[in-house]
């Protein structure tokens, strides 16, 4: 993921959070209220108005910061990179796009449902919107002699919008969820990289499962729903140009959201906290065995 659209996107994420988080529990307290009217919730155009005015200015501040520190350069004819797209990262730079596509979605969604879509509207516009951004980005590289335009990006922001797309009609899709983290990396730590995102080897993906979801219903009453299982990725020692080794985790995974008895509110708070990895007890299996109290 590149740095300037990785900053923006986790900007507009956390914009949009917050509009939601402040009034989540009042939808949700007026759809129990009259549960005949949930389907026809009136969207509340003050509440759109804000939506568009917080992405309008990401897109802006976005656009001026993407041009400042990536496509300033030489400029070109329209190609596509073939040569360095799955080498220079080994492919965790597409695992970001994927998740970034994926928490763009999430966060739209959610903050267009707080406006009065209903549902299905809302996971189509995120989907829609987020997709558009991320392609904007893409085809604007095509033109940029140094990097040009990626169909391994373009294929993985397709997939991380699509997923709660199809989460929303497969409810079984709904036990898996996407996850990052970040733990400054040696290189980091030399000062190699000026932004932690900007480095895929202080970065680790993770696809949490939610075991209770799985398991046969008699098992269910003595396995905690809020304990999940995760298997993570990262890399280590790249250099570029295809060098470097994949590295792999097994943790437990906290889903806080799944605690009973918890406010409304607080499990909105936790839902988008899921989407960051919190440090949890972890073994690495690959390239080797290391095993971790806690793994950041």
């Amino acid at each position: 993921m590149k740095r300037s659209s990785c900053a923006i996107l986790i900007l507009c994420f956390q914009c949009l959070t917050s509009i939601q988080l402040s009034s989540a529990h009042l939808v949700d307290t007026l759809r129990t209220k009259d549960s005949t009217t949930t389907n026809a919730l009136r969207v509340n155009p003050y509440k759109i108005g804000a939506i568009v005015g917080v992405g309008a200015a990401a897109f802006v501040v976005g656009h001026v910061l993407v041009n400042d520190f990536w496509w300033k350069g030489e400029k070109s004819e329209f190609h596509v990179n073939w040569d360095q797209d799955w080498k220079y990262a080994l492919g965790a730079d597409k695992l970001g796009h994927m998740y970034f596509a994926h928490a763009s979605t999430t966060a739209l969604a959610g903050a267009f449902r707080w406006a009065g879509m209903d549902s299905t509207s809302a996971i189509w516009t995120g989907a829609g919107i987020a997709l558009g951004y991320q392609t904007y980005v893409e085809v604007r590289d095509g033109f940029s002699a140094n990097y040009g335009f990626s169909p391994g990006d373009m294929l993985f922001n397709t997939v991380g919008a699509s997923i709660p797309v199809l989460q929303h009609y497969i409810p079984a899709l709904r036990s898996l969820e996407l996850q990052i983290s970040y733990y400054p990396s040696y290189k980091f730590r030399l000062g190699e990289y000026s932004s932690i995102i900007d480095d895929y080897e202080s970065t680790t993906h993770w696809y949490s499962l939610c075991v209770y979801d799985v398991l046969p219903r008699a098992w269910q009453q003595w396995y905690p729903p809020w304990l999940n299982v995760a298997l993570g990725h990262s890399v280590q020692g790249l250099d570029g140009n295809g060098g470097g080794q994949h590295v792999l985790y097994l943790s437990l995974d906290w889903n806080l959201q799944r605690i009973k008895g918890i406010p409304s509110w607080l499990q909105e708070v936790f839902r988008f906290l899921h989407m960051y990895h919190l440090p949890a007890p972890a073994v690495r299996i690959l390239p080797d065995v290391v095993w971790y109290g806690l793994r950041f």
